[in-house]
């Protein structure tokens, strides 16, 4: 199969995104990479069905959350470590502030709605506008404003912040929490 190499730039300029996305879901970066690998192939498998002119990387989303819903269903069955004591065995804890800082965060954008989170991330941290976001979630823009509002706050809430610059120096993790631009 010969794929055409503007299609194939498009799909590895998506990578880190969808790695991203990825982890954010998963929360294991090695599951994580599992489900990039996975989207890619059954994109590439798939590639007849992209409409040329379309959102290459909201396509690609789409089919790695499909994936990742699956997946869960799958799993759903399997013995969970709710409290993380099982987890917590298995890490080394940080030494340096922001290390606290970012598990802070992670166990804080665990706790949210599987929809907000999703939202948050594909905005904040993906850099996704509304209406890709709206697309690759399959659900209306406002839909998604209110989701990633509605997460916001409840972030701000779980960590104890009143401004962004309560948390730390992370522009990522700042951008997440108030939607400025992480450049």
């Amino acid at each position: 199969m010969s794929l055409d190499p503007a299609l194939r730039e498009q799909i590895l300029a998506a990578v880190p995104s969808l790695r991203a996305f990825a982890i954010s879901l998963s929360g294991n970066v090695d599951r994580a990479d599992d489900l990039v690998q996975e989207t890619l192939l059954r994109a590439l498998a798939n590639i007849h069905s992209f409409q040329p002119g379309t959102n290459m990387p909201a396509w690609l989303f789409t089919i790695l959350r499909n994936l990742f819903r699956s997946e869960y269903r799958k799993r759903r069955r399997e013995v969970e470590d709710a409290d993380g004591s099982y987890a917590d065995t298995l890490k080394t804890h940080p030494e340096q502030t922001s290390h606290v800082e970012f598990k802070e965060f992670t166990v804080a954008l665990s706790k949210l709605p599987e929809d907000q989170r999703e939202a948050l991330i594909l905005i904040g941290a993906s850099g996704f506008s509304y209406e890709e976001a709206a697309e690759i979630c399959g659900c209306a823009v406002g839909t998604i404003k209110s989701r990633v509002n509605r997460a916001r706050t409840r972030l701000a809430g779980l960590l104890h912040i009143d401004t962004p610059n309560d948390f730390g120096p992370d522009r990522a993790t700042r951008a997440v929490l108030t939607g400025d631009d992480v450049a």
